[in-house]
């Protein structure tokens, strides 16, 4: 299943819950779900609080697919292209360089080398 697929299927899910209704107690907003996203991404978190592996894969995996379907609707309601957006992302991480010294990365900055 891709994207697009995972994508309409969550669309699904939300229209028979009723949360696309105007007078919907949970209105599906941009500010809503970006709010539940980071909400989501903390109970991630939790899975680490005080360990430094996962306990249960199970528990650790519902809240990774919660984080992803989150991901998913807030993408689309506000008519970003998941797909291509993490296609571009990847693309520019490609280019760019981690662990450098500091020193050379300023006077690249500059202009100096």
């Amino acid at each position: 299943m891709n994207i697009a697929e995972l994508t309409q299927r969550m669309h699904k899910l939300v229209e028979s819950k009723g949360w696309y209704a105007a007078d919907s107690k949970r209105p599906q907003t941009p500010r809503n779900l970006s709010i539940s996203l980071a909400l989501e991404a903390a109970e991630v978190l939790e899975h680490f609080q005080f360990r430094e592996d996962v306990k249960d894969k199970d528990e650790f995996a519902s809240e990774l697919a919660d984080v992803t379907l989150y991901l998913l609707q807030l993408a689309s309601v506000t008519g970003i292209d998941l797909e291509q957006a993490v296609l571009k992302k990847l693309e520019v991480n490609a280019s760019r360089e981690w662990d450098v010294d500091e020193s050379k990365v300023k006077s690249r900055k500059s202009g100096d080398l």
